[in-house]
This record gives C-alpha cells, sequence and structure tokens, in this order.
C-alpha cells in the first residue's frame, strides 16, 4: 500500500512544500494529498492590494497540480486527531476523514483580535480572501473624505496604509501605533518611512493602545476617540485552535512545538511549516509568522520527510530572519536587514531599488508556487519501507 501523505493548506508553505515532495518522491509508493477550503491559490502578500481596489489574477489550485500526481481536495479542516491518524473535513460534498500516514500541517494564521471588544463586529482585516474582499466592498463605496484607521504599526499595519493612501488619495487614512511609529528599524529607514507617511498624508497616532472598536469610531486606553468610517485591524496574527483541541502539543500561541526538523514533539507522524509551527530560529528565538518563515519551514519540513521516508540522514536548512521588505503604496519600499539577536542593522534599502526588489520576491515566491514540480527528474525516490496500517510507522 502507498505511504499516504497529507498536506493541510495550500498558502505559501503547504502548496510548495505538496509541489516539492511530488517532485522528489516516487508515485509508486507515495500518494500526496492536499486539503484547502478555497479553490484558489491566494497571494497573501497582495491582499491590501486588493482590498485597496486592484485587480489580482488568482490561479486555481486545480491548475496548479494538474499533472503533478498531487491530489486536491477542496474542503474545510474541521479537526485533527493524531493518535487515530485522521483529519475531519468538511467540504461542498459533505463530511468525512481522510487517513494519513505522515500529515504536513500548515493552515497558517488569521487576525488576532486580542479580545478587544468590537474586532470581531465591527473591525475589517486583510488576513484572507473572503476578508480583504468585504473590505474592499466597504471602501468602494466610501465617498470622498471618508476616513480609514488601520490599527497596528507592524509590516501588515504600514502595508496596509500606505496602499490605500496612494490608491485612495480622496480618504484620510490615518494609522494607530502602540509605540513609535517604526520604532524598530535603523534611524536612516525609519525617517524614510516617515517622510512616506508625511508625502502620502497619512496621519499616525503614537503610543495609541485601541481598546475597542465601535462602528464609527475606535477608543484609546486613555479614552481619546479616534473616528473613523473604516477600521483595519491589523495588530497581529493568531493560529486556529484546531491544534489544540486535537492533542497536539503546543505553546501558549497555539502553534505546534516543534523540534529543529519541524517535526511535532507530541506526535512524530505530524510535521509543520509556516505560522502554525513554533519553531526556534537559529538566534534561540522564535521565528516569527512571515512569509520568509514559512519557506524556511516548509524547506526543512519536507526535506525532513524525504529523508526519513526513503532512509537518509535529515538535513538541517538555515533558519535564520534576515530582514523585512516593507512596500510603501507601489514607487516605494524598504528593504531593512537584521543582526541575528533580530535589531535592525544600520543600513537599508529604500526608493525604486527596494521596490524592485520586493517586486522580485513576489514574483518570485508565486510563480514557484504556480510550477509547483518545475525541475523534475526522471528519477524520484522510492521508500525505505513499505508502509505498515497495523500500527508500526515508516522511517521513525
Amino acid at each position: 500500500m502507498k505511504h499516504r501523505i497529507v498536506v493541510l493548506g495550500a498558502g505559501y508553505a503547504g502548496a510548495f512544500a505538496a509541489g516539492n515532495l511530488a517532485r522528489r518522491l516516487s508515485p509508486v509508493d507515495t500518494e500526496i494529498t492536499v486539503v484547502n477550503a478555497a479553490p484558489d491559490f491566494v497571494e497573501r502578500m497582495r491582499l491590501h492590494q486588493l482590498a485597496s481596489g486592484q485587480n489580482l489574477a488568482f490561479r486555481k489550485l486545480a491548475d496548479i497540480f494538474a499533472g503533478t500526481g498531487v491530489r486536491l481536495r477542496l474542503a474545510r479542516v474541521t479537526g485533527v486527531d493524531p493518535e487515530r491518524r485522521t483529519v475531519a473535513v468538511t467540504g461542498e460534498d459533505g463530511g468525512g476523514e481522510l487517513a494519513y500516514d505522515t500529515l504536513l500541517y500548515a493552515l497558517g494564521s488569521s487576525v488576532a483580535d486580542h479580545g478587544v471588544p468590537g474586532v470581531a463586529e465591527y473591525a475589517f482585516d486583510v488576513t484572507g480572501l473572503s476578508s480583504a474582499l468585504r473590505l474592499r466592498e466597504r471602501l468602494a463605496g466610501l465617498g470622498e473624505g471618508g476616513t480609514v484607521l488601520v490599527v497596528g504599526e507592524g509590516l501588515t499595519g504600514i502595508e496596509t496604509a500606505t496602499e490605500f493612501a496612494e490608491s485612495r488619495p480622496d480618504l484620510s487614512v490615518e494609522l494607530a501605533a502602540r509605540g513609535e511609529l517604526g520604532a524598530w528599524l535603523s534611524p536612516k529607514a525609519r525617517r524614510h518611512l516617515r517622510l512616506a507617511f508625511d508625502r502620502l498624508g497619512i496621519t499616525v497616532h503614537e503610543h495609541t493602545v485601541v481598546e475597542a472598536v465601535e462602528p464609527a469610531r475606535a477608543i484609546a486606553a486613555d479614552g481619546t476617540s479616534v473616528p473613523a468610517d473604516v477600521t483595519v485591524w491589523s495588530a497581529g496574527f493568531a493560529v486556529h485552535p484546531i491544534a489544540a483541541a486535537g492533542g497536539l502539543e503546543v505553546a501558549e500561541t497555539g502553534q505546534i512545538v516543534v523540534d529543529r526538523t519541524m517535526r511535532s514533539v507530541s506526535h512524530p507522524d505530524v510535521y509543520v511549516a509556516g505560522d502554525c509551527a513554533y519553531a526556534i530560529g537559529e538566534n534561540g528565538r522564535p521565528l516569527p509568522m512571515s512569509c520568509a518563515s514559512a519557506g524556511y519551514t516548509n524547506m526543512q519540513a519536507t526535506a525532513a520527510i524525504i529523508a526519513r521516508l526513503t532512509g537518509s540522514e535529515v538535513p538541517t536548512t538555515g533558519l535564520k530572519y534576515y530582514g523585512n521588505h516593507i512596500s510603501l503604496g507601489r514607487r516605494d519600499a524598504i528593504f531593512q536587514m537584521v543582526d541575528g539577536d533580530v535589531r535592525a542593522k544600520s543600513w537599508y534599502l529604500g526608493g525604486r531599488i527596494a521596490v524592485r526588489l520586493k517586486s522580485g520576491v513576489l514574483k518570485g515566491a508565486g510563480w514557484s508556487i504556480v510550477h509547483p514540480t518545475f525541475g523534475m527528474p526522471k528519477r524520484k525516490r522510492r521508500l525505505a519501507t513499505a508502509p505498515d496500517r497495523g500500527g508500526v510507522r515508516v522511517a521513525a
């Protein structure tokens, strides 16, 4: 019988990992299934552009995986049972279970409301396709002089605010920052960021902790009211509690705790990639939830799966965070390098050079997903041992 590999999620981490596995493992004794709720591959790093009114083309996952041997199951994951090695799903064809021998968990993350009252009811976000489209529709109906408040001064908040300000100069765009805008950047990059905000006419509310969101305003911790026709929440990410509910060992963040090879420390048949992985980087700190981390963790996870199944030595890939690419609209950007302690280095790239660099990153990531088996070898690796459904696990 074939060894059943199930990949949960077809975002940057899951889609690339599935293609990598298909490229390197023989279909004679492996069967790869990808489970994803949506039929399209969504470039999450571009969703703020979609929300601003730009038209983006999405590729069908069925087209992406056509001819690769990867099976696609369009369904929503409702539970995992790592003891029985099954995944519960529901979709248009009803519910059911998928059995696996090896599971790659890459369900990504969603917006974190941090328990702030009103966020779920009244705020918008750009962490998923449906939420970005909902925001797009709301902004399209917002007339001249309307106010958009972006809450959160991280990468998503900065990119969202600058994109909206550039795309919709008829709107008043504001940003609420818990601390100083760009405090984590080098002094020169911080100055570049502030000049960009000034050029785009974005109002910044520094040292403003939003503790409640209402239909037409946000309320700060000091009682200050910030009027807003639309509030966009970009104050962090959270993972779904499915993993914890299934009995996998998780950190306080809800992320699955993994070893250096992205293998669950509680269930060796489960590997994790992307935002769901509580992975320790080379600096001894947890990797941040980001597209870059998705790349590092999925490469390590797939390398470990392939090595263990084929009886090879497990290689280690780099888990180092190098820096941040920050779009400031479509004609400006910042590329800030960081050191081993994730502190900003003194130099940065800005302007057109950084725009081209960020564009290259986006195009490269998208291209690698839509060409999942590019460079497919003529000979694929066979498994070292045939799967045993009686309880003996392959290449443990």
